[in-house]
Order: structure tokens, then sequence, then C-alpha cells
């Protein structure tokens, strides 16, 4: 299981903050004459918002909706009165292997039932990648140095490492967010990401993935920089038969990052299993 933020993390991560922004500022890009994307000016932020990953045309895509379950979002609720759904995955998906349809037939059964089916961000467990960047309703930060790119989620203050210009490890023991190393090529962030544990899932629609998952993400402001594309590529050979590809978009949003413990003062309404300290850390 996770180590989840004290007090005093969170005061480490705030003085990491400022040693960060007070860092030089990103390096030239390697291509003649290019500059590399600043994802971070100006309390730049970015938000996905509670859409789902976009599939890419005449390539193996992400999972769907079931479409005899229709989705109802709480903004579908706000605009029509309908009443909010869960995500049911659709099941005839023939690149997922038969071990993962039945751990997401599972979920899909719970939701159906009026039961709650697992959410990450509801949890406060890692998203894990490529699910990060489906973190809802607050924004991700960026801290971009010459070697190094860190993306924080400000909803709990989760972290990923983007180690840049060098190599993966030999020997990398698999992890909530596993290993991170990229590139700008020209105006993209491009992120190589292994040794991932098989504790999260691929999606909002719960789809599980094996520890040999591979993921291969580039980060493009587009929209004349109100928006960040993040095109991605997934290779699992246990939990699909082929690769598979996949858009996702974020809006830029002008926002400080704050401090937020996802556990702190949360009412076990459902049964979430949200972490409760048992004893003050000082």
């Amino acid at each position: 299981m996770p180590q989840f933020l004290s007090l005093k993390s969170l005061v480490a991560i705030g003085a990491l903050t400022v040693s960060l922004l007070s860092a030089p500022g990103p390096a030239p890009a390697a291509e003649e004459g290019a500059a590399i994307p600043d994802f971070s000016s100006h309390d730049m932020a970015w938000v996905f918002g509670t859409g789902d990953f976009v599939a890419i045309p005449g390539e193996p895509g992400p999972t769907r909706n079931d479409p005899a379950h229709a989705y109802v979002s709480n903004n579908d609720f706000r605009a029509t009165g309908k009443q909010p759904t869960f995500r049911v995955a659709d099941l005839t998906n023939p690149n997922i292997k038969p071990w993962a349809k039945e751990t997401m037939k599972r979920e899909n059964d719970k939701a159906l039932s009026g039961g709650m089916p697992f959410s990450a961000r509801a949890s406060c467990l890692p998203m894990g990648v490529p699910a990060f960047i489906q973190n809802v309703v607050e924004p991700i930060h960026f801290m971009q140095t010459p070697k190094e790119v860190i993306m924080i989620f400000s909803g709990d203050a989760q972290v990923r490492h983007i180690y840049l210009d060098v190599p993966h490890s030999a020997d990398v023991k698999p992890t909530w967010y596993g290993e991170s190393v990229g590139h700008y090529e020209g105006d993209t962030l491009v992120v190589d990401t292994i040794g991932l544990n098989d504790k999260t899932f691929i999606d909002n629609y719960r789809t599980p993935h094996s520890d040999k998952l591979h993921v291969i993400e580039r980060y493009r402001m587009i929209d004349g920089g109100k928006a960040l594309q993040v095109t991605f590529r997934v290779e699992d050979p246990d939990t699909f038969y082929q690769p598979w590809s996949a858009i996702a978009k974020l809006r830029r949003v002008q926002m400080p990052m704050h401090e937020e413990a996802c556990a702190e003062n949360n009412k076990n309404v459902f049964d979430y299993k949200i972490p409760v300290a048992e004893k003050p850390d000082f």
C-alpha cells in the first residue's frame, strides 16, 4: 500500500516547490532554433474535465462506455436533471484479454447493482499511468528544469517525475508511477514510462493491466496554448492483444498550486476505505 501524506510531508513538498520554482528554466531544445514548450508559467495548470480518452481512427482504441448503459456525468445532471451514473465498460472490445474482462465485469456488476465501483481519486490512491492525466476537477501543475519535469496533481499532491535525456535504469522495480524518462522534440515533450505495478487501472472504466505495461506519451500545447493535447500509446502483451493509442485533451487554467491532504476530515459515508490516522503526527 502507498504511504500517504502527513502534515510533515506536505511541508516538505512546499519546500520542494519553492526550490524548484527558483531553479533555472528549461534548457534550449535540441532542434536548432526551436523553443521547448512552457507548460508552467504564470500559475498555468491543466484540467482534464470529465470526458474519456479519444480513439485514433484506424488504430485499436481505449475502453468505451457500454451503449446499453448510458453514462450521465455530474455536469450532465446539472444541465438536464438526469440521475448521474457510473461508467460501465463495453466488454465487447476485441483487444482486451479474457482475464482483464473478468475484472471489468466485476466492476460493471458493482455499478449496475447500485454499488460503488472502485475510484482511485475517491480512495486517495495513486492513479498510475496513463490514468494520471484523467484526474478530474483539480488541475495538474508542471515544474520544468533542465534535468527533470515534475507533474503534480493538486488534488492531493500526487507527483510524477520525468527525468530528461537519460536512459531507463537497468533494473526497474515496479511502483505506482513507474520510471519515466523523457526528452523534447521541438514543441513536444515525449515521456516513456515502464516499471509500473499492477495495482492501478488504465482509465475511469477500470481497465486493468499487468506489470509489463509500457506507456509513451507526447505532450503538446494546441489552440494557441489554451489546451494541452496528450497523445499516448499503451503496450501490455499480458492484457491487450495489440498495442493501442488514444488522445487526451486538457484545458488551461490560471491557478496557483495549493496543498490538500486527501484523507483529511473526510467522512466515510461510503466504504471507500479512506485511510484515517490512528494518532497525531506530533
